[in-house]
């Protein structure tokens, strides 16, 4: 069984208890967290597709904690001009793990 939801403006294939990263959701760690754009559901030969979402469908996740990504580098360069800025970003995201995923009729 899985599901695809939208988070961040971003698609996640999800399945119980996925641990996984998604763009910075500003909730407490050990909070519970409701997706409610479901887009896709799969249990065996049971496959419903949203138009663009499924109705009655959500995913319930925990929130593990707050993580930073890897550090992006920016350089820019002007040639013959003596003129370098570096610049860099760490983006944060929030850990989760899904505890359920519900499809109602």
């Amino acid at each position: 069984m899985y599901a695809v939801i939208e988070a961040g403006g971003k698609q996640h294939k999800v399945e119980l208890g996925q641990v996984l990263e998604v763009d910075l959701l500003h909730e407490k760690s050990g909070a519970d967290y409701a997706f409610e754009n479901v887009m896709l559901y799969v249990d065996g030969n049971d496959v419903q597709i949203g138009q663009p979402y499924i109705e009655n469908a959500k995913v319930v996740a925990e929130i593990v904690e707050e993580v930073k990504g890897d550090k992006v580098t920016i350089l820019r360069f002007r040639r013959r001009k003596h003129s370098i800025r570096k610049i860099g970003h760490r983006q944060k995201y929030t850990q989760i793990k899904i505890k359920e995923i519900k499809v109602g009729k």
